[in-house]
């Protein structure tokens, strides 16, 4: 068999049915094996070979929008409502004594399956912020000075009540894992303001009270949206990017040279395959190059004032979730279109008090100096800042911590269309069910979808003979929090 042979057996679908025929007939077939590729908001993500950026699918806008990029301050381990944004006075004046059965009965339960549940009230005091007299604990005092500039939404709920699947759901919007992640459906509808940095990018910090919450990389995937849709991971120490550098001896010349002759033979490759997926390869090599020269800039912090250190508590470098939020920053600045940090210390299901107030401790000041630094810009009219866990916690103590909860918890958002010094919802008097203006996840990514200028319903990928969106078969835009 020669080469020739060979390749012509490694022909795709694709490319022989573009090879096979021609003129309307090609088409009709075409449209029938994937009736996406004619539709003219189903553009091919990969392009036709050539690294061209990905401009989104969603153009125009069906919205106007009111937010260009997301920060989403990610408190991984289910952050208690009871401790955090929602007092519960009728919760603390029943502690030590019995839940009434009338609530629990029934109802899914984590580890306290066959305990006896007592009211736990919560432990520490909350306090009325700002002008708008929003209750937030004690435990925040930097955020507290910011309360009229959040929207906190006290009637949260979901569908999972363990970690992984509660990710998973919060994420991308169902608990079957290798679907696309929220911010693969944000990148691949709306493309990228960066032209050198990833339009996903996660970072990741470790406190010290909690349980340390796995988090699973399949958490950023594309699943099956095209590879260039998916998050990329900047370490908190050393290289934010493995292989940044180039070895001893090679120039960028030289390194520029090799990428452009691995793209011209991907080129050829794709000339005869159409593989969307070659072309995919190309943009990410050639993404990679331009990194090189712009991470180091996006990480050189010599440029930053002593009053951005002393804002958020850090001069960078150090790993903390404080570090992250100034670069979160910066990488808004850049053009960056989803930003999502993870704080994997809130799984407290003992000693919730202590650890409560420290991992408050860890998070409190980078957020609220992230919201401040924003504003000072001008641009958190244009940033959309979400603060929040996968659940919540039980109002039944565990001894002296808290299960998990996914009846009714707590978020809050910032800037990006979103009216600021107002409470959303709430949970019953136990803080058990969102029983107020409850808000399901999937109303979550409609609303968010929303601001940034998109109808949940028309942001479909088809895969597998189905039109797959983000908010799957729910969702609506929750909007009485729009400003």
């Amino acid at each position: 068999m020669t080469i020739d042979d060979s390749l012509k057996l490694q022909l795709s679908r694709r490319a022989f049915l573009g090879r096979s025929a021609g003129g309307l007939g090609a088409i009709a077939l075409a449209s029938l094996a994937n009736p996406a590729l004619l539709r003219p908001d189903q553009k091919t993500a990969a392009g036709s070979g050539a690294a061209e950026k990905w401009r989104g699918a969603m153009s125009p806008l069906h919205l106007a929008p009111r937010a260009r990029r997301i920060i989403y301050l990610y408190m991984a381990g289910g952050m208690s409502h009871l401790e955090t944004f929602d007092y519960k006075p009728r919760l603390a004046a029943l502690h030590g004594k019995p839940m009434p059965e009338s609530i629990t009965k029934g109802q899914p339960i984590a580890q306290l399956q066959g305990a006896k549940l007592n009211c736990f009230a919560p432990q520490h005091p909350f306090i009325a912020c700002g002008q708008s007299g929003q209750q937030i604990s004690s435990i925040f005092p930097h955020l507290a000075k910011m309360a009229d500039d959040l929207c906190i939404i006290r009637s949260m709920h979901t569908e999972a009540i363990n970690h992984d699947p509660a990710h998973t759901f919060m994420n991308t919007g169902t608990t079957i894992p290798g679907r696309p992640a929220m911010g693969s459906w944000v990148l691949y509808g709306l493309g990228s303001d960066s032209d050198d940095l990833p339009g996903f990018v996660v970072l990741t910090s470790l406190g010290r009270f909690g349980q340390a919450q796995p988090i699973a990389a399949r958490m950023w995937h594309s699943g099956f949206l095209p590879g260039q849709f998916q998050g990329v991971e900047f370490r908190s120490h050393g290289d934010p990017v493995l292989y940044l550098g180039n070895p001893g001896g090679v120039t960028r010349k030289r390194q520029g040279d090799v990428v452009e002759s691995a793209a011209r033979l991907n080129r050829l490759r794709n000339g005869a395959l159409d593989d969307p997926e070659i072309a995919v390869r190309i943009s990410q090599y050639e993404m990679a190059f331009r990194m090189q020269a712009s991470v180091p800039g996006l990480m050189d912090l010599s440029g930053e004032p002593a009053s951005v250190f002393e804002l958020y508590g850090t001069k960078g470098g150090d790993g903390s979730f404080a570090a992250n939020c100034l670069l979160a920053r910066r990488m808004a600045e850049r053009g960056v279109r989803f930003i999502q940090l993870y704080h994997r210390d809130w799984d407290h299901h003992g000693a919730i008090k202590e650890h409560a107030r420290g991992t408050a401790a860890e998070v409190d000041r980078g957020a609220a100096a992230l919201i401040t630094d924003l504003k000072r810009r001008g641009m958190l009219q244009d940033t959309l800042v979400i603060f929040g866990s996968e659940f919540g916690r039980t109002p039944m103590a565990q001894g002296d911590g808290r299960d998990h909860h996914m009846k009714g918890f707590s978020i809050w958002m910032a800037g990006g269309g979103i009216k600021g010094g107002i409470s959303h919802g709430n949970t019953d008097e136990f803080g058990y069910f969102a029983c107020e203006d409850p808000v399901h996840v999937n109303d979550l990514h409609a609303t968010i979808l929303h601001l940034l200028g998109i109808d949940h319903l028309r942001l479909t990928y088809r895969f597998q003979g189905r039109d797959f969106r983000l908010t799957d078969v729910g969702g609506k835009v929750v909007e009485r929090i729009l400003a």
